[in-house]
């Protein structure tokens, strides 16, 4: 393993190292017992997967508790708003734009944190442990700011370090902080899990059911991740000295998940978000429409279900733009057999895109939602999410595909050409 390669990942493991030591570094005036026991009670529901995503540090109450979803949350926002504005639409594409697209991102992440920070430092106050003790330790008037300031820290401390993984390290940052949430709960759940058979409430042979499944999912999604259509590209060039025209075939590779994670991570931030701020009132309305939307019942999956398909497609018309692949190919001289090139070649990229998005984006929400089938029908106490298993892989495969390139680099070697 070269310097530069070793390098990058001892910046990745320092970030997350930061990361998981951050998850303990709890807010100021906060019980942090009661606070455990509620989510401890609310392990299936939205809370559960707010903790699942944060590693822990949102049942801590730690300055880090609303993880990265504020920023997930504001980068949903901006994604929308460049689909209708095109004017917001071609920051992404300038060097300069893009830095200030991001830094509007970064500036509507602290307004989400802060909204999401005060409404739940006031919902705690109506929150009591079973001796009737107080999730709060200190006056209201007090904490609401100091927590407010505390995880609206946390929250950009976390942004950083994901930006400086990404900048200097292997792989994208806040991915990989995503996956080091997920990942650190494993331990956890294999020791219930061992537990509760040994107490003789859950069987054996469910627990294996379990683990064939899970096995069946991993094995389905590296499957569909690494599977693509390879259109094929033809290139006239002249060879001077044989006078004559050679075709070089090449091809334009279209994956079946053009929206990679994406949309699943959408559709959970979209779906968690009201029931965070729901959970803060003791409103009969409002609390059975939290219930309503609690992960545990047939409408959220059935919304998760119809979000990850639209975010799918969203997604994938925002990161496959057939238009400017079909305007690079005609620029270089080359063309897809049988198809004209310009805005023909266009169209039948979009068209093969869209049925290819089709499949990937019923892949992923059938791979969402199958974890609550489990509980569902077969009890079994599933604590990582299809969300969480389809993040952990792909987060996985990215980073290796990142360091192989990055060992190829450094030996001067360059990957097989793609055509573009």
């Amino acid at each position: 393993m070269n310097k530069q390669l070793t390098n990058k990942l001892l910046v990745v493991l320092v970030g997350l190292f930061a990361f998981r030591v951050l998850a303990y570094v709890g807010v100021p005036g906060v019980n942090t017992d009661v606070i455990k026991s509620i989510f401890d009670t609310n392990s299936s529901n939205a809370l559960g997967i707010f903790n699942m995503f944060g590693g822990g540090a949102a049942e801590r109450f730690s300055i880090i508790s609303l993880g990265i979803m504020p920023y997930i949350t504001a980068s949903i926002v901006m994604e929308l708003i460049a689909a209708t504005f095109p004017a917001i639409g071609k920051l992404k594409k300038e060097r300069d734009g893009m830095v200030k697209y991001m830094q509007i991102i970064r500036y509507a992440t602290i307004f989400i944190t802060i909204i999401q920070a005060v409404g739940v430092s006031i919902g705690l106050q109506s929150v009591t442990g079973a001796g009737g003790e107080s999730a709060i330790t200190i006056e209201m008037t007090k904490f609401v700011p100091i927590a407010a300031v505390s995880m609206l820290a946390g929250t950009m401390l976390l942004l950083w370090i994901g930006e400086q993984i990404t900048k200097h390290g292997v792989g994208q940052g806040v991915s990989l902080i995503i996956f080091a949430g997920i990942v650190s709960g494993i331990p956890m759940a294999i020791g219930e899990s061992i537990t509760l058979v040994n107490m003789g409430t859950l069987n054996f042979f469910v627990i294996l059911g379990a683990m064939v499944v899970i096995v069946l999912v991993v094995g389905t999604i590296i499957f569909v991740e690494l599977g693509e259509r390879r259109i094929p590209i033809s290139y006239s060039r002249k060879v001077v000295m044989q006078n004559q025209n050679k075709r070089i075939m090449n091809y334009v590779p279209v994956k079946i998940n053009l929206s990679g994670v994406i949309p699943p991570i959408f559709a959970s931030a979209v779906l968690t978000f009201p029931s965070t701020i729901l959970q803060a009132s003791t409103n009969p309305i409002i609390i059975s429409i939290n219930d309503f939307l609690s992960p545990s019942g047939y409408f959220f999956h059935i919304l998760m279900f119809l979000l990850v398909v639209f975010f799918a497609y969203f997604y994938a018309s925002i990161t496959f733009n057939a238009k400017d692949i079909s305007e690079n190919l005609k620029k270089q001289g080359g063309f897809i057999p049988g198809v004209r090139p310009g805005a023909s070649t266009a169209e039948f990229l979009n068209e093969t895109a869209s049925r290819l998005t089709f499949f990937g984006s019923i892949y992923l929400a059938i791979i969402a939602t199958i974890p609550w089938a489990l509980v569902q029908y077969m009890g079994i106490p599933f604590y990582f999410g299809g969300t969480a298993v389809l993040i952990v892989v792909q987060v996985a495969l990215d980073t290796m595909r990142k360091i192989e390139a990055q060992i190829y680099m450094s030996k001067y070697e360059t990957l097989s050409a793609v055509g573009l």
